[in-house]
């Protein structure tokens, strides 16, 4: 049985990040021949275009750690209706040079955690759009906007029941998506 593994970007640096705490929940309800690598992106330098030609350790670190996977699950919050900054310069440092992106061809899955209703929707639509540009194969559907609330995940930090059968769903698309695109 072939073996998966997901790079998982979370666009929050937070010690106590609510989506650092889903995704781990999240990923314990992947089949098992899943596995899942964390992508630190907290000491990227900012993106500067005159690095190109001699990125800094950090960077390819995170361009080796993307091209190692099979597919990228990104777990994001909130920043004022869009992505937060830290992840759009992991996307921009993952992109560069011109032509040799780690991100290119490669399936991704959208999720996040907000304490709003609309629960990231906005973000993620803004992060679908720079994925399309990447060449990114994006699941479309179904779309996960998750309300950070009671009972979302328990104390020994699995998926709740109220959001389980959702949540199992969208897990489940997401895999048939990286079989499919891998």
């Amino acid at each position: 049985m072939p073996s998966y593994n997901i790079a998982v970007v979370v666009g929050s640096l937070r010690q106590d990040s609510v989506n650092q705490k889903f995704a781990k929940a999240l990923e314990k309800i992947f089949p098992p021949d899943f596995r899942f690598t964390h992508v630190h992106i907290a000491d990227l330098p900012l993106y500067n275009q005159d690095n190109d030609g001699a990125p800094p350790a950090q960077v390819r670190r995170l361009k080796s750690d993307i091209a190692a996977a099979q597919g990228v699950l990104f777990v994001t919050p909130e920043y004022n209706r869009s992505v937060p900054g830290v992840l759009k310069n992991a996307l921009d440092h993952g992109s560069r040079p011109y032509g040799q992106s780690a991100w290119n061809g490669k399936p991704a899955g959208v999720i996040g955690v907000s304490p709003g209703a609309a629960g990231s929707a906005m973000a993620q639509q803004h992060l679908r759009n720079i994925l399309a540009y990447l060449n990114m194969p994006t699941l479309g559907q179904p779309e996960a906007f998750i309300q950070h609330k009671e009972g979302l995940y328990d104390d020994t930090g699995n998926i709740g029941e109220a959001s389980r059968k959702f949540l199992q769903g969208w897990v489940d698309a997401y895999v048939a998506w990286v079989k499919k695109h891998a």
